[in-house]
């Protein structure tokens, strides 16, 4: 817990858990299925790994989450508690679209954009077998320019090292634009036809691929 409020409030009560740096996105990623430690981190890439440990720590000992061990498989699973917290973190992003400006560049990361994208595809408009979609960012430092998203047997699956199998399609994008496309300001016609995002690949699958995934939960967030 962080430090107290001294105040019988059950706001402040509640933010003396809550309002520590990082706590929340903890919570967000637990509550979007993350359970594991190495999924918290894809979801937190710029959170350390010992103040994701120490979090995890706090949210367990608080009963917000719990924490089960099968051998070596170590899962945190969000309790009765956590997962009421639910409609607060998506009232709260909803409040975010609305209100909070424009993006700068520092918060713009291709790995937690393809991490959001691989847990909201559709995975009955994606054609059978294995598909393989790659993701170029031209606008990237070279590291962090190609992407893979591995989509087979209702799962998918992000890599930053080629996965060594043919890709379906290609989408190459400046990062801003398929963020935005991605939080619903920018649709993917719009997109495609100024050139922001390209889909290469044969005409059917190019054609069908924007369709292979639904956007961010916040898409549908009426703008002021």
């Amino acid at each position: 817990m962080g430090a107290s409020y001294h105040q019988f409030c059950p706001v402040a009560k509640a933010m003396e858990l809550l309002d520590e740096r990082w706590t929340l996105l903890v919570v967000r990623e637990l509550v979007s299925g993350s359970e594991r430690f190495n999924e918290l981190r894809r979801g937190l890439p710029r959170m350390s790994p010992t103040l994701l440990s120490r979090r995890l720590h706090q949210l367990v000992r608080a009963g917000v989450v719990e924490r089960r061990v099968d051998g070596a498989d170590v899962r945190y699973v969000p309790t009765a508690a956590g997962r009421e917290l639910r409609p607060v973190l998506e009232a709260l992003g909803a409040w975010g679209v609305r209100w909070i400006g424009e993006l700068g560049d520092a918060d713009l990361d291709p790995k937690l954009l393809l991490w959001d994208m691989h847990r909201h595809v559709d995975h009955d408009a994606v054609p059978p077998g294995r598909t393989v979609v790659r993701f170029r960012f031209r606008d990237v430092p070279a590291a962090k320019r190609d992407w893979w998203l591995v989509i087979a047997a209702g799962e998918a699956d992000v890599c930053d090292i080629d996965p060594g199998h043919d890709v379906t399609v290609t989408v190459t994008a400046d990062l801003r634009a398929l963020v935005q496309v991605w939080m619903g300001d920018l649709g993917w016609a719009a997109a495609l036809r100024g050139g922001a995002v390209e889909v290469s690949g044969p005409e059917a699958l190019r054609r069908a691929a924007p369709g292979w995934f639904t956007l961010s939960p916040f898409a549908a967030v009426p703008r002021p």
